[in-house]
Parts: structure tokens; sequence; C-alpha cells
């Protein structure tokens, strides 16, 4: 049976959009859209799975559910509320928020993402008399919210913690560089594999890994 396709973001760091759009064509996905520091895709669960395993220069892969526009901090709170939480997660378990913003209504991300929670416990409690447990750590829902002045979006979080976090690495040196923004390096500079390939600021061997 075939699995329905969705619009899915990359997020990435500025610069490399065209390079992990090029990532995600490659790998199969369809109507692919650049925008800032976040490539605009659609896949089924199969392929999201396959980007977030697969993607080397983005930082986090999510699915938009909600999209709304912001006249004031109190219209935060209402359209939070007007979505169905219970589609996404029970009273059992626990979530976190993560928010970005360039607003001149929002001035900081922990402000947001703290009235973004109440909302969410509120509605919880008054449907169900309890509230869920919020977990910063090990959330069993990650949700992710990017204010853009005043246009919100609300994102299902399918990466948990940054894909710049690939799980090899048990020691650090001084200030290593971040595995996304060495990839992507490696790709705008063309290199192929077949060359010899020179380091010579190998502190924590992360562009050679």
């Amino acid at each position: 049976m075939k699995q329905e396709n969705y619009p899915m973001v990359a997020k990435t760091l500025h610069g490399f959009e065209e390079i992990c759009a090029q990532e995600l064509r490659q790998l199969g996905a369809s109507k692919v859209e650049i925008g800032v520091r976040s490539v605009r895709f659609e896949g089924d669960l199969g392929f999201m799975y396959k980007a977030n395993l697969n993607l080397r220069t983005a930082i986090k892969i999510v699915k938009p559910i909600a999209q709304f526009t912001l006249k004031n901090q109190d219209d935060l709170s209402r359209k939070m509320d007007e979505i169905d939480w219970s589609k996404y997660f029970d009273v059992d378990q626990s979530f976190a928020i993560d928010t970005t913003l360039n607003s001149e209504i929002f001035t900081h991300s922990l402000f947001v993402s703290q009235k973004a929670k109440d909302a969410i416990v509120d509605q919880f409690r008054k449907k169900t008399g309890r509230r869920p447990d919020v977990d910063l750590q090990f959330p069993d829902l990650r949700l992710n919210m990017h204010i853009q002045q005043n246009q919100c979006t609300v994102s299902l979080d399918s990466s948990g913690k940054s894909l710049h976090q690939r799980g090899y690495r048990t020691a650090t040196n001084i200030a290593p560089i971040n595995e996304v923004l060495a990839a992507g390096i490696l790709l705008l500079s063309g290199w192929k594999g077949q060359t010899p390939f020179l380091d010579p600021m190998c502190g924590s061997g992360t562009f050679l890994v």
C-alpha cells in the first residue's frame, strides 16, 4: 500500500540551502523548494526516515502541522488552543518545544515556548483534568516553532537532537567544527573522494570522518 506524501522542511545552515536541496533531490524528494536556511519538500513516512538518516547538510527534518498569522502576543495562546493536540500525543506522554524567531511581536524564544506550552497544557487540563509533563531532554513529542515577523509555523520535529550529532564522537578537541558545516564545505568544494584530501586543521578529524 502506497504511503501518503506530505510537506516537510529540512532546516540547514545559511548558504547551504542549494546543496541541501540537491541532496534531497538525489534521495528522491518531490516538490523541492529553497527557503531561508531551509528547504521545503514532500515525501512519505519512509522518506522522512531516509532523510534523517542520509542528509549530510540538514540540521533537522520537521513536518508542519499549522501556520497562522499573529497580531499580538495573546494571539499565540488562542491559535495554539485551536490545534487539537490529542491528535499528536496524549496526556501520559511528555513534550518539549523549540522556538526560533525573527519578529517584532516577540523578542525572546523562551517566552514563546512558555506561552505555547501553557496553551497546550491548559487544553489537556480542560479536557481530561490532567496535564502532560514537559521533558526537555527526552520528550515523547518535540515541537518546533518558527516565527518570522507575524507568521508562525508549528511543526512536529522528527529528528530529536540536531542531526549534526552523528553519534560517533566520544571525545572532542577544543571547538570542533560542526559536522553539518564540515559536510557542506566539502560538498561545495566539489571534492568527489577520488583525489588525495589534506586537512591542515585536523583537530577532531571531522572533515576526514
